[in-house]
């Protein structure tokens, strides 16, 4: 066997850990997305505000002056330099000198305007200015404007806000997918080193549970239910080979002897007598092998094949028509009692037939003369209850469970022909139609209850 390798997977290419990090990276955009919208709308609501206080200031100043001039306007302007700190004023003729103002010149541009610092000559700062300019009818220049630090610290706040954002979502979801991936590797690691060691040889392996009743013990006990229905399915095989080496070697031996008897011999009666025994012994062997074939396809079935509506008491006169007469050559008497009225059953005709005559060769065959063999159903409420009894001497207690098992034949049936596979077929079949069985005291003898669902 090649050895197998033990490497563990590495975190980071798990499929937990991509899982995760495509989740951090959406929830990212996410969040992202709507500290950008929400600082945008907070960016707007303010540059509104702000603007719209310029410009009121600029139409209050306008209406004052009664003019758009800088004659009209200087006198009004000087005064709202003095009362009105809160706003910058300029007020520029038409070669730019500055007539009246609370900052420095500027070049005569209509319109809004976003200045990075505020040009004021004294005190001097840096505070960024937005503002409104316009230029008058005889060529001078009005400019009024308020102080857009607030909008300034706003938008950068946003971005530092995103950034930091941006860098804790990624160390929450590096951070998150390594321990989910971790914790998540782990559990399978474990589940890994189980199959290796079954597959090394030890079958009674199995995963342990948490206890927690997560998907990993859901999943844990699912490979235990597998692996146990493995490891009995593995002993019944060696069981079954076992049995099939000893019950073919009587057979396959006395095939031999016949074989070379008449190999040996010259004689045509005795050569040909042999030769009819061997075809026996050849018989009884492809009989055991027809039989296992025929009990593992029933086995690995999932449904009941060629399934019908099957009449109860058709299948007892069935019966009733092949073993009539079998019983009474073997000094037995057989009686069938057919339900009445009659009941229809869903199932495969061939098996239910196959399985109630592999119950009465059992009574036939394994009783003494003289004994009762009864077949019978009664009805239940969901169930149907076919009933094989009999007067012989039964089956002990101990055994009873024994002699479903392929291949088994209890000391007191080894000189009754047969290949051990009666019961195990009829068990097949009982539970490939949903149903089960049960042996139970007659006093005297065995009762064989077989239940199934009613079409």
């Amino acid at each position: 066997m090649p050895q197998m390798t033990t490497r563990r997977l590495p975190v980071f290419r798990s499929s937990s850990f991509r899982i995760v990090a495509l989740f951090a990276g959406c929830f990212l955009v996410s969040g992202l997305m709507v500290t950008a919208l929400s600082g945008y709308r907070s960016q707007a609501l303010l540059s509104r505000q702000i603007t719209q206080a310029v410009a009121n200031e600029r139409d209050e100043a306008f209406s004052e002056a009664q003019g758009q001039d800088v004659s009209h306007l200087s006198p009004v302007i000087k005064e709202l330099v003095q009362n009105e700190p809160g706003f910058y004023y300029l007020l520029q003729d038409a070669q730019t000198h500055a007539v009246t103002s609370n900052m420095l010149h500027l070049r005569p541009v209509a319109g809004w305007r976003w200045l990075s610092w505020t040009h004021r000559t004294l005190p001097p700062d840096r505070h960024p200015v937005i503002g409104y300019g316009t230029v008058l009818r005889d060529g001078g220049y009005f400019f009024v404007g308020i102080d857009a630090t607030p909008l300034q610290s706003l938008r950068r706040g946003l971005w530092l806000t995103l950034a930091w954002n941006s860098l804790i979502f990624l160390l929450i979801g590096l951070g998150g997918g390594f321990t989910l991936s971790r914790l998540v590797l782990g559990k399978i690691e474990t589940i890994s080193m189980t199959a290796r060691e079954i597959m090394r040889g030890d079958i009674s392996r199995r995963l342990s549970l948490n206890a927690t009743g997560d998907e990993f013990d859901h999943l844990a006990g699912s490979l235990n239910a597998m692996l146990d229905r493995n490891e009995a399915l593995i002993a019944s095989v060696r069981q079954v080979s076992d049995d099939i080496a000893h019950d073919m070697r009587r057979p396959l031996a006395r095939l031999g002897q016949h074989l070379d008897k008449a190999m040996e011999t010259l004689h045509p009666e005795i050569r040909d007598s042999a030769l009819i025994r061997a075809k026996a012994d050849l018989h009884d062997a492809l009989e055991i092998f027809s039989s296992v074939l025929r009990l593992a396809q029933i086995e690995a079935g999932d449904r009941v094949p060629d399934a019908a509506l099957c009449s109860v008491k058709n299948l007892f006169d069935k019966i009733r028509y092949f073993y009539q007469a079998v019983a009474e050559d073997c000094g037995k008497i057989l009686v069938v009692s057919a339900p009445e009225p009659d009941v229809m059953i869903e199932g495969s005709r061939v098996l239910l037939i196959q399985m109630l005559s592999n119950l009465i060769e059992n009574a036939i065959n394994h009783s003494p003369p003289s004994t009762r063999i009864v077949l019978s159903a009664e009805l239940d409420k969901t169930a149907i209850v076919f009933a094989v009894t009999d007067t012989g001497p039964g089956i002990p207690l101990a055994e009873r469970e024994r002699v479903f098992e392929k291949m088994v034949r209890l000391d007191s049936s080894r000189t009754v022909p047969g290949t051990g596979l009666g019961l195990s077929m009829v068990r097949a079949i009982v539970r490939l139609h949903g149903g089960s069985i049960r042996l139970q005291d007659n006093n005297p003898g065995l009762r064989c209850e077989i239940t199934l669902p009613k079409s």
